[in-house]
């Protein structure tokens, strides 16, 4: 009954499992990442050193990402308190609509749970939560000095609001174009079997000879490549009982408190606007990253899909 577990469990729906699954068959030693990937062995390894050196919480919010990585700089005079530096960002600029949307939703939860911050102080079960949620879920960087403290309205709103991205908006652009994108496997072998020589080797001249014979035939095997693909279509599917970002089937157990049950219709209500506005983008023409001759539109973040892989729909939850 708690309010902040009735507002993340949507969020949650199947991200146990999927990261279990992960742990079994993507992630483990010798696994499927391992296996047909080029960083290979090392795969892990990699990304364990990205994760110890790269990530942090308080980062992980859209905004604070796009400063980070170079993409946008400070500004308080722009809407989202920055300014892109590309302008034409299809995953920024169709993000920033769903990170806005998402972040009002949540200020109207909290100022109507936790309008003051001694609330927030005297909730125990709260605060258990995010203190396991740092001490036991991020053991091994506990003690940095970034990470918010749980004492007032806008720091609980800031945390929920990166949850609920990262659960849906983040995971569905870096997920579900995996097949769309790579699934021709030429256009994106994840190894080959020998490099590009320079022209000291002595498979230069074949090379010069026969350029694209060359690289056919440093592709991995037909087996690898299968097998490579049909993880690509596994990953980027939607289920057929998919639940996308805007929709709530437990509105009920807020019915008691109608002003939550008109902030989720009005959140639904944005991410229809959304949908349309990205729509109305892919179709102008002055926006080249997404509309023109040989450009894909870029339907990551548009909210809803059918199932299949279809490379567009924002679930609510991070579930494959």
């Amino acid at each position: 009954m708690h309010p902040i577990y009735k507002l993340l469990h949507r969020h949650m729906r199947y991200t146990m499992d999927v990261n279990a699954q992960g742990r079994q068959l993507l992630l483990n030693a010798g696994g499927i990442i391992e296996s047909h990937f080029f960083t290979a062995a090392c795969s892990m390894e990699v990304s364990a050193s990205v994760y110890q050196n790269w990530w942090r919480f308080d980062m992980e919010s859209l905004p604070a990402d796009l400063i980070r990585r170079g993409m946008a700089v400070p500004d308080a005079t722009e809407p989202h308190g920055l300014k892109l530096l590309i302008e034409d960002y299809p995953y920024a600029t169709d993000g920033l609509l769903i990170w806005s949307a998402i972040e009002q939703l949540v200020q109207a939860y909290v100022h109507y749970y936790y309008p003051e911050a001694n609330i927030i102080e005297s909730d125990s079960e709260l605060n258990a939560w995010y203190h396991e949620s740092i001490n036991i879920g991020h053991a091994d960087i506990r003690h940095a000095s970034w990470w918010l403290k749980l004492s007032t309205p806008n720091n609980l709103i800031s945390i929920l609001t990166t949850i609920i991205w990262l659960a849906s908006a983040h995971h569905a652009a870096v997920n579900f174009g995996m097949y769309p994108y790579g699934g021709y496997f030429p256009l994106r072998p994840p190894f080959m079997r020998r490099l590009v020589p320079n022209e000291h080797d002595p498979e230069y001249t074949t090379f010069l000879a026969d350029p694209e014979g060359y690289f056919l035939a440093s592709l991995p095997c037909l087996d690898q490549m299968l097998h490579y693909i049909s993880v690509l279509h596994i990953l980027s599917t939607h289920s057929a009982d998919e639940e996308y970002l805007g929709d709530r089937k437990d509105l009920s157990t807020w019915a008691g408190d109608p002003e939550i049950v008109e902030a989720f219709y009005k959140f639904s209500m944005e991410m229809k606007k959304i949908g349309k506005e990205i729509e109305k983008r892919n179709g102008d023409p002055n926006l080249r990253n997404r509309c023109g001759a040989g450009i894909s539109p870029y339907e990551l973040l548009l909210p809803s899909s059918g199932p299949g892989v279809t490379c567009r729909g924002v679930p609510n939850s991070v579930s494959i």
